[in-house]
This record gives C-alpha cells, structure tokens and sequence, in this order.
C-alpha cells in the first residue's frame, strides 16, 4: 500500500501507533461517522438524504451541489468534511486482509475494543482449499468491522483482499495472497469478498453492502524489491497470452462473480503503461468488459509514483487528468485534491470526468449506508463490541489454522501420543512466536497461543531459541543450550522459518535457502536428538529444505504458513493427534538453483527450452520441486474412484461455414453456439480407507493438448469432504468444455484444443477426446 518507511522504522510506528491508540481512550469512540442526521431539519431536504431515491439519484444530487474545489476534495481517501451539507470527514483507507487491521488510518484499537480476531495470513488460509470457509472468515471480519464502526472505531471501505498471483517464491507479499492458481486465486476473492460484503436477503435494496472490499493490486504486480529494482519503477513486460491466462482471471472473478466493490490499480507499470493511467485497462476492461458496479481506487502514493518517480507525465496536471480520465475514481493520497483543479483550469480533463469519479465513491458510500443516518439505528446497527473477539469466532481463526497446516513429511512418528512423552524440546526461533505468527496488514489479536504454549497445554517442555532472531546469523546461533535440550528429550520439535524481517512488503527474498544459520541449527539438533524430530517451517513463501526431506534423522515436516491468533493451538491439535492433517501446498516450493538461474523480473510464466528457461507455477515449470502444488499428507488414508464421468469422445458440433469445417484447426473458440450442451458432470466415490476421521481436499486437475503454449495441467475445481474411517462420500464436479478446459491462445483468446484432455485426481484418470 502506502510508500514504505525504513523496514524496521515502518514496524515501530504501526506499533507506537496502535499503542497511542490504545491508551488513549478516545473520548469520542462512542460516536460513528454518518450524514444525513435525522435530527437536522434541513439535511431532510436533500436529495441525497432521500432513502427512498436510488443510489445513483441520490449520488448525482450530491455531486450537483459541489463547487469544483469541493469536488477534488472527494477523489481523495482523506474525505474532508462539508459542514454545510452535513457530511463529515471521512477516511476510505481500511484494512481488512486478515482480520480487521490498524495499518489504515481509517481503523484504529482502544480500550472499547482493544484487539480484533487474527485469521492466519491468506497463503495458509487457502492451502485450506475450502471455498465455504473464505466466505465464512469475510462474515466474521465484516460482522467485526462493522461493529466497530458503530463505535466510531472503523470505516465502511476495507481495500482486502490482496489476490495476485504468487508468480515467483522470492515476493515478500506471496503471505498476503492466496498463491499460485489462478482458479484457487478466484475462489479465494469471490467467498471472502462476498463474505465481507453479503448485507443479506433483507438488506439487498439498491446494491446495499455490509461493508466494500476491494480486490488488489491490479495487475501482474508481484516485484517489490528485489535487488534494488522497485515496484515503485518496474515494468513488467507481460504478454497477453500470460496476462489473460493467469494474472487477470482473479480479478474478472472477483468482479464478475464476486461483484467486488473496488478494484485497485497497483504502483508497476505493464508493458510501459502505468496501471492508474491505462485506459484500457480501467476503463476498457474493469468497467468495459467486466462491468465494475463500484469504483477504482489508485494503491497509495500511486499517481503521485507516477509523475515523480516514472516521470511518465510532465507536469502534475497531466498525471492527474491522464489518470482520471483512465478511469480512475479515488487517489489514495492527495495527488488529485492538490492537481486536479489546475487541471480542469488548463483543459487537461473536464469536470464532468471529475463528476464522473466522484459520483462513483458517492453511489459507493451510498450503498454502505453512510448517508442515512445514524448506523446504529440501521441494519447491522445491533453489532458492537462484545461481537468482537467472540469465542465462536477465535475458534475460527483455530479452525482455519488446523485447516491450512501442510504435512509435508511423516515417517510414522505423528501424531504422538501425549501420555509417552515426559519431555518435550521446543527449539528454534518461531519456537515461542507471536507477532510473527500474524503476518503483515495486522490488527492487535484478541489473544496469542504460541508454538511452545500449544505444545506446552498437552506436555512438559523445555525450551531453547537456537538463535536470538529469525536471521540466524553470526554470534545469533545458541546451538550448545539447543542440541543439550533436544538430546535430553523425548521428541524434539524444532520451529524454524521466516518473518517480516526476512519477507514482507517492499522487501523480497534473493535466495530459497532458510536464512542465516537455520540450516546448521536443524541439522545440529537432529543429530543430537534422542527421540522423533519434526520440523516446523513458519513462513509466507517457500524454502529449499531438501536437506531436510531427506534426513534420516528428521521424521516429520509440517508448513504452517503465518498461523494467526491461535497458531500454537492449531499446531498443537495437529501434532498430537486431535485433528487430522488436510491442508495441501498453494505454491510450488523449488529448489534454491531457481533463485540463482531465474530473474525475479522475468514475467513470463511459460518455459523457453531454447534459453533453458524453466517457466513458473505448476502449470508451467518443467524442473524438479522440492514439494509440489497440491502436496499434503494425511494421517488416514484416502481412496478415489470415478462413479461417473463425461464421454470418452466430445463431438464440438461447429456451424456449416465454420473454417474448421474445411481445414485442420488445433482449436476452436471458446465461446459461441457450439459450446451449448457440452457440460458434463464429473462424480468421484471418496473413501477413507484408514483407522482416522480425517478431511480431504479433492483437486481435479486437467491436461489439454500440447497447443498454444498450453500449461502441462490446470486447477479445474477443488472440494472438501470430512469422512469418518471406513465411511464413503460422493464429490461432484460440473466440467465446461469452453470455461473449464480452454486455455489461452498467444494473442490472448481462449480456445478449446482439439484432442485428448486428461482429467485426473490423484494417480485416477479419465481422457475426453474433443473433436469436430
């Protein structure tokens, strides 16, 4: 979001301030922010009071009453206040990633609500693969926010989630996305934006919201700093066969499907255009193709980015009309209320574009209710403090965590069995973590459950960092205290990883190996273990622990992303047996050649066997893995058989004068009459084959026809199903010939290949031949 100060400086001043916040108590945290007060005789009188007019209506009276100075005052995200029309200030920056957050202005803690529930970061959130829990997260945060705002602690317009494409496993913001898919990606943003948004049946009139989210960074923004290059300057050359077939499918869902309130535009350039000053890509495609009922917000600092660190325009009066006229509505900043008059004065952009803009953010603010009346006298108007930090919903936050955990390893040691163990070594820097577990774009928590306090609710532990921080490095390594502890003890869990000092916003990673001296640490304490070893690995993005996969000495591997409030707890339950392992890796995890061979700054996800260039993602990349997307073990075992399936041979009855009807095509387009009535359903027989209820995420992958770049295989839908031991359940898909297994031609259209397609859970396979 906002320009980054000093990493460490950044940290320090979102902590001090939430502190301030705090301890200040807030005299006036009583009072919401709303116009429109019933209590006015004369704000009665204004259309844009009128409840019963549409929002459109009531949006254009308001932007009549305007003059042309008070009007720049609304494109920015600091909404002074307009005592004569009685609206007062507004702040449209809100944040909501995973959990209500204080990092934007619009939110802050107090004594009244003093924390908010800390859902683990959303990498670890969609190794969930759980589609009904994103959504069910979104209503706990937006029952949450929106009790806040009714004590004037909160605003209404929360720029979550964060869906770009984990592309490449040095990003520092990988943590805050739901990874590599496309599809996992889309699914993601339509249940928790819907989740957030949903004002129910009761509450539908005139496109009425919860609260509004807002899906970012748009588009194919994934570099932040990576060897000096700047996400604030870079320029991602992409082609439009990878921007349509993998950066922009998450956000035409998160709009089409999801009808998200806002869409972001990101600080990059794309193809030397930046995103908030590219027509096409606002106007065109947001508004155009994809129809936005909502409005476009620039990322912070970004059109000011534009002018003074692209140098893309001349003066500030051309950065603020080119931007506007783009389509843009909203200047997180205050680029636009300082330019844009001397815009309109010198011709560069119209008042009418401004009207256009402003219009949008009103017929927004109107759909959130803010201009009518007092909140707590409205829908959502009963939720207030005591409906934060509820015990429903930290068991959420518990059960999202146990959800996502990945066991990557397991030699037969988990689970372990409480009662055999008298010692415990918790060992490593994450060992006792707690604001790591909670990621960047946090709020204050209701409560923490550390790794060592989890552990330590079931048995005794002793406990030793191995190093005094998370970088590992020079004298920071303790590795006598450690090895002593894990050779006294009966099992030894070492928790090791990552943390914002290492990957964050505006910092990536260079390399894939754990930092500093994490690896000598493991490899020293698992030879001096007298019992079982398991390896935790607490990060976003992945590492190269191939040392540790296939170590004797090392029994078991688990991932636990960035867990959240209760990420102790969770892996606890894990550990020892009282919940069954289902979580399933979101993103590729390479070897560490990857970061040394491949550019971060290299877009194209597909391979280049001319150059050795291995491409990206599972759908792409041709080398060897360390753990692969999908991968995640089970303490039972799981079955699948296929009860049902489409043809073995999909006739494509095309038109008469079709051209493929005359000459040999190796696809045919996506769309038109000759995709009707080629839909099929798709039913698999789950069984749990073991001795332990457990759930299981069932993933059906495709292959198409090796034509127009094709990926080796693609995410075509994802279920979840809990079975009891010897218990059985049916999982249905619904497979579209033309939406689910078309691919991306190199101009950028989707096509339907000709021949074999490979549907496949697991080592189960199924091949429909499509033909004409």
């Amino acid at each position: 979001m906002a320009m980054a100060a000093p990493p460490f400086l950044a940290t320090a001043l979102v902590l001090a301030a939430a502190i301030l916040a705090f301890c200040s108590g807030n005299a006036t945290a009583q009072t919401p922010v709303f116009a429109c007060d019933a209590s006015n005789a004369t704000l009665a009188s204004y259309g844009f009071c009128n409840r019963k007019a549409s929002a459109s209506a009531r949006a254009k009276d308001l932007t009549s009453r305007l003059t042309l100075a008070e009007k720049v005052g609304f494109l920015v995200d600091k909404q002074a206040a307009l005592p004569r029309l009685g609206i007062p200030e507004y702040e449209w920056w809100s944040e909501a990633l995973h959990g209500v957050s204080y990092v934007g202005p619009g939110t802050r803690f107090s004594p009244l609500v003093p924390g908010a529930t800390s859902f683990p970061q959303p990498i670890l959130t969609a190794a969930s693969f759980n589609a009904s829990l994103f959504r069910a997260i979104g209503e706990v945060v937006s029952n949450e926010a929106r009790a806040m705002h009714n004590v004037g602690l909160a605003g209404l317009t929360f720029w979550s989630p964060n869906i770009n494409i984990f592309r490449d496993p040095r990003w520092g913001r990988g943590q805050e996305t739901p990874g590599e898919d496309p599809l996992l990606a889309s699914r993601y943003a339509v249940g928790y934006v819907t989740g957030l948004q949903d004002a129910g049946a009761g509450n539908a009139t005139d496109g009425a919201l919860k609260v509004a989210a807002c899906c970012k960074h748009y588009t194919a923004y994934d570099v932040d700093n990576w060897k000096g290059v700047e996400r604030y300057t870079f320029d991602a050359k992409v082609s439009q066969q990878d921007l349509d077939d993998t950066f922009q499918p998450p956000f035409k869902s998160c709009v089409v499907d999801g009808n998200v309130a806002s869409v972001m535009c990101s600080y990059n350039k794309v193809n030397g255009k930046p995103t908030c000053a590219d027509k096409d890509l606002l106007s065109g495609v947001i508004r155009g193709d994809w129809k936005l009922n909502g409005y476009i917000s620039s990322d912070c600092d970004s059109v000011d980015v534009l002018y003074n660190k692209q140098h893309y325009t001349k003066t500030p009066e051309e950065a603020a009309a080119i931007t506007i006229k783009s389509g843009l509505d909203l200047n997180c900043g205050t680029f636009l209320a300082q330019h844009t008059v001397a815009a309109v004065q010198a011709g560069l952009v119209s008042e009418e574009d401004v009207d256009r803009a402003i219009t949008n953010n009103f017929i927004m603010l109107v759909r959130l209710g803010f201009f009518d009346g007092d909140p707590r006298k409205l829908a959502f108007g009963g939720l207030g403090p005591s409906d934060v930090c509820t015990s429903s919903n930290q068991e959420l936050a518990r059960e999202t965590a146990r959800q996502g955990i990945v066991l990557l390893k397991n030699s037969g040691a988990l689970p372990l069995t409480a009662k055999s163990i008298k010692s415990m070594a918790v060992i490593g820097p994450n060992a006792n973590a707690s604001f790591t577990m909670i990621g960047n774009y946090e709020g204050t928590p209701c409560k923490y459950t550390t790794p060592l306090q989890g552990l330590g609710a079931n048995v005794a532990t002793v406990y030793q960092p191995g190093c005094s921080n998370v970088g590992c490095s020079g004298n920071s390594l303790q590795l006598s205290t450690a090895v002593a502890a894990a050779a006294s003890a009966d099992v030894t869990v070492l928790v090791v990883g990552a943390d914002q000092s290492i990957e964050r916003e505006s910092l990536d990673r260079t390399s894939l190996l754990l930092p500093g001296q994490q690896t000598q640490l493991i490899s020293a304490v698992a030879n001096a273990s007298s019992g079982p070893v398991i390896l935790v690995v607490m990060s976003g993005g992945p590492f190269d622990i191939s040392f540790a996969k296939a170590s004797d000495k090392i029994s078991a591997i688990l991932w636990v992303g960035y867990p959240g409030e209760a990420g102790g707890a969770a892996l606890a339950d894990i550990v020892f047996g009282h919940y069954n392992p289902s979580g399933r890796l979101p993103v590729t995890w390479y070897p560490a050649s990857y970061a040394d061979t491949v550019k971060m700054t290299d877009m194209r996800m597909r391979p280049d066997t001319s150059t050795g260039y291995p491409g990206r993602t599972y759908r792409f990349y041709t080398g060897e893995t360390v753990f692969a997307f999908g991968d995640g073990l089970s303490y039972t075992t799981m079955s699948h058989s296929l009860v049902s399936a489409p043809p073995s041979e999909v006739p494509v009855r095309l038109a008469e004068d079709h051209p493929c009807r005359a000459e040999e095509c190796a696809s045919v387009e996506a769309a038109g009459d000759h995709c009707e009535g080629l839909a099929y359903d798709v039913h698999l027989r789950v069984e749990n084959a073991g001795a332990v209820a457990g759930a299981h995420s069932v993933l059906l992958f495709s292959s198409p026809p090796s034509v127009h770049g094709a990926p080796a295989k693609h995410l075509l839908g994802f279920e979840k199903v809990s079975l009891a031991p010897g218990e059985a359940g049916t999982v249905a898909f619904r497979v579209d010939v033309c939406r689910d297994l078309s691919v991306v031609d190199e101009l950028g259209q989707r096509k339907v290949a000709l021949g074999g397609h490979t549907l496949h859970v697991g080592d189960l396979k199924h091949t429909m031949n499509v033909r004409i």
